[in-house]
């Protein structure tokens, strides 16, 4: 019996990821001549739950972003708030967040700032289809290339019941939400 520590898939990938880092930010794709990167389109993108389970790392590089020129400050936050929340405080059993990745501070009267804790989010998009459904729909996913390690074939897109994952330049490399377009505007 060997001393030697074992390491899992996920692992190996983690310290793969930080390893390739080092020399760039993010590993990239060629398109022709034009250097490119997965992304995910938040117009077309439904919120499934597998961008939090199908990515090879652990937690998903797929982050929920928050368009603050889009977002209301609600009191009343459908991607913060668990629909019929009994109260609107911070208790977890109020929360959407399956991880408390939200933070929640009081601006001034009616009116709150949602924050995302990247480390903690999971990219379940629990908030982003509750923002939609019951909100303006300022939370979205992208996929976080400081994060990502660039697989050649993204499980993640593979798997995408709605085709929202696209190869775009890394120029642009994100694809934001707008008020005005209300989806993916590269930029």
């Amino acid at each position: 019996m060997s001393d030697k520590p074992t390491i899992g898939r996920r692992d190996f990938m983690r310290v793969a990821a930080t390893v390739a880092a080092g020399g760039a930010a993010w590993t990239v794709a060629r398109r022709g001549d034009e250097a490119t990167v997965w992304q995910l389109d938040p117009a077309k993108c439904v919120q499934c739950g597998r961008c939090a389970t199908n990515c090879v790392l652990n937690p998903s590089a797929v982050k929920c972003v928050h368009s603050y020129p889009i977002c209301g400050y609600c009191d009343l936050c459908g991607g913060y708030l668990q629909p019929g929340a009994k109260a609107r405080n911070t208790g977890a059993e109020n929360e959407l967040c399956p991880v408390g990745a939200i933070t929640r501070t009081f601006v001034e009267e009616p009116f709150y700032q949602y924050t995302i804790d990247e480390k903690l989010c999971v990219g379940c998009g629990k908030c982003v289809k509750g923002c939609n459904v019951f909100g303006n729909g300022s939370l979205y996913l992208q996929v976080k290339h400081d994060l990502c390690v660039g697989c050649n074939e993204c499980a993640i897109a593979r798997n995408c019941p709605a085709q929202a994952y696209q190869r775009i330049s890394v120029r642009t490399a994100y694809l934001l939400k707008t008020r005005d377009s209300g989806s993916g505007k590269q930029g």
